[in-house]
């Protein structure tokens, strides 16, 4: 399959669903959400959508199941490392930021956001 998520209108729909439940602070939810465009993706949308699965389930049982480790976070670095800077619009370092800080801190919540190209993309 070529292009990016936002080529592919089911899957984008996904995403951005998974988004709105994953900035809710329902990352169970989003994680399952994900999980039907990521079974049908390759290549940087399977890395992109596998990371915030990732991460979901990272903030899930951190602050739900009471889990202090990361490996959750770590695997979806691995991912993350794979992918440009911004991946659909969305900031890939400041979401890893917002995610280590959101592990420690139960009152942050990471916001998965995609921002529009640039016109001058």
């Amino acid at each position: 399959m070529s292009g990016d998520l936002r080529s592919q209108p089911e899957a984008w729909a996904a995403f951005l669903a998974g988004a709105a439940l994953f900035n809710a602070g329902q990352w169970w939810e989003a994680h399952e959400v994900w999980e039907v465009p990521w079974a049908q993706a390759d290549g940087e949308r399977r890395h992109f959508l596998q990371a915030l699965i990732l991460l979901a389930a990272a903030l899930h049982k951190r602050w739900h199941h009471g889990s202090t480790t990361h490996r959750n976070l770590y695997k979806a670095d691995a991912y993350l490392a794979r992918l440009p800077g911004v991946y659909v619009g969305v900031d890939l370092s400041m979401l890893r930021a917002e995610m280590w800080a959101a592990l420690h801190d139960p009152d942050l919540r990471p916001q998965v956001v995609s921002r529009p190209p640039d016109s001058a993309d």
